[in-house]
């Protein structure tokens, strides 16, 4: 059997495209008179969400604007509150100052007649010092030169003259109570580093140099080689000196006059004893 021969006698529905499409067209025929209701009714609604879209954004205008107007309004009202307490504080200071030059002329005419109330008065006066007038009392420092002319001894007395014996005397002990007790000699530690000029020279001798520089007040202490770097040392060596008779520019110039030994001197410590 050939594959024709059982096609054709297979029960095969070859033509359902055909009858899907007319079926489909079938439908829309039958259904085509309702939808242009449906498509107005649809426009309808259209038109009123378009319409309320319309008034809602008019709306939401018209409230922007009103809290615009409303926000100036406020600002308005507030300045207009400053400038009014403005105001006020300027009247206040203004009635101030009217209350203060009315003190000060009155001030002022008084003291323009007080010189002749105090003219008329049988003591001398002195016009305006300081904006008051001053009196000249002659007759009290003339009772009081009286009275020390009734004071003054002219011929002395025993006890004044024993007074000023007595007073010597005192004087005398406690000078020579003050020689005899010991001041206190301000001393001051000082810690010098003195530096060669290479690695070849003597520090020994160099130390010699430096133990040579004498002074009253000055004592030299303990001495150590430092290494300094590239195989120098530095002389570090303490010293105690008397504030009064031995400063650090003193030894510092004795020092360095040993040229050929020594390159600098500097100070490493400083102490008050």
């Amino acid at each position: 059997m050939s594959t024709v021969d059982f096609l054709a006698q297979e029960k095969v529905w070859f033509d359902k495209p055909r009858y899907d499409e007319a079926e489909r067209r079938f439908y829309e025929h039958r259904n085509g008179s309702s939808q242009p209701s449906q498509d107005v009714g649809a426009n309808s609604i259209l038109q009123d969400i378009a319409r309320a879209r319309e008034n809602i954004q008019k709306s939401l205008a018209g409230s922007a604007s009103s809290s615009t107007n409303a926000a100036d309004q406020g600002e308005f009202i507030s300045r207009i509150r400053n400038l009014e307490l403005e105001n006020q504080s300027l009247h206040k200071v203004v009635e101030d100052l009217r209350a203060a030059l009315s003190k000060l002329e009155c001030r002022v005419t008084v003291l323009e007649k007080s010189p002749a109330t105090v003219t008329a008065a049988p003591a001398p006066s002195v016009p305006y010092t300081n904006g008051t007038t001053v009196q000249q009392k002659t007759s009290a420092p003339v009772k009081e030169e009286d009275d020390d002319d009734d004071d003054i001894d002219l011929f002395g007395s025993d006890e004044d003259e024993e007074a000023e014996k007595l007073k010597e005397q005192r004087l005398k002990e406690y000078a020579a109570k003050k020689a005899k007790k010991p001041t206190l000699i301000a001393k001051s530690s000082i810690l010098l580093d003195v530096k060669p000029w290479d690695d070849e020279t003597d520090m020994a001798k160099l130390e010699e140099c430096v133990r040579s520089v004498q002074a009253d007040g000055l004592l030299w202490g303990t001495s150590k080689l430092v290494p300094v770097g590239y195989g120098i040392k530095k002389l570090q060596i303490a010293c105690v000196v008397e504030d009064d008779k031995v400063g650090t520019d003193m030894l510092e110039e004795e020092i360095t006059k040993f040229e050929d030994y020594i390159q600098s001197v500097d100070i490493a410590a400083f102490n008050k004893i």
